[in-house]
């Protein structure tokens, strides 16, 4: 069976269910305005959370790819052309829309919220502009979507999925991006794997 076509249910799971937390965050931010749910979402939780999600977010930085490569092709020779499509795909999908078509949706600090409301912690750079869709969030789910394909497991798919929404929530809570940033970002990683599929399979259709 090729690898694109193979029917794994915890990664049809992570899809289904990355998509229903996107809508939900698109419906309530819809029902009770972007800034309000931030403002929920965004509360000062003390030292101890400032410091991990300070150092957490960066697992969804850019750099992250090249660990990530070096441990799913170099020690599991997994497809390095599906991964490589995945990874330009979701940097297409996330930089051209923040840069071009929406460059000047503002993040929170520059969104008319009185600033004293919100929580930042000290040390991390809070940007103004460019804030739709979430590109750090959309890295971490296309990273989870990728994981759980390749390794189909309950504990993959846990720890994957928890990786994933804490590096979204960590926008939220570092006063980078508004909750519905974060659901652009689920959708835009949803959006490119389903593209990186079917570019895989113009490619070479048989399996790795």
């Amino acid at each position: 069976m090729p690898i694109l076509e193979s029917k794994k249910l915890p990664f049809i799971i992570a899809q289904l269910g990355s998509i229903g937390l996107a809508m939900l965050i698109f419906i309530y931010s819809l029902l009770i305005g972007r800034e309000t749910l931030f403002l929920v979402w965004n509360v000062d939780l003390g030292v101890f959370v400032d410091q991990f999600l300070r150092f957490f977010t960066n697992l969804a930085e850019g750099w992250i790819w090249i660990p990530y490569l070096l441990f799913v092709f170099g020690l599991y020779k997994k497809d390095l052309v599906f991964i490589l499509l995945n990874f330009l795909t979701t940097t297409l999908l996330t930089q051209l829309p923040k840069n071009y078509i929406w460059p000047n949706v503002n993040r929170p600090i520059a969104s008319g919220i009185e600033v004293s409301k919100i929580h930042t912690v000290t040390g991390v750079e809070v940007h103004t502009y460019n804030s739709f869709p979430s590109g750090h969030t959309a890295t971490a789910f296309i990273l989870f979507f990728l994981t759980v394909y390749f390794f189909p497991n309950k504990k993959v798919f846990w720890i994957g999925a928890a990786y994933a929404v804490v590096c979204g929530y960590s926008r939220i809570y570092l006063g980078q991006h508004f909750p519905i940033d974060v659901a652009g970002g689920i959708i835009a990683a949803v959006l490119s794997f389903q593209l990186s599929i079917w570019l895989r399979t113009k490619i070479n259709s048989t399996p790795f």
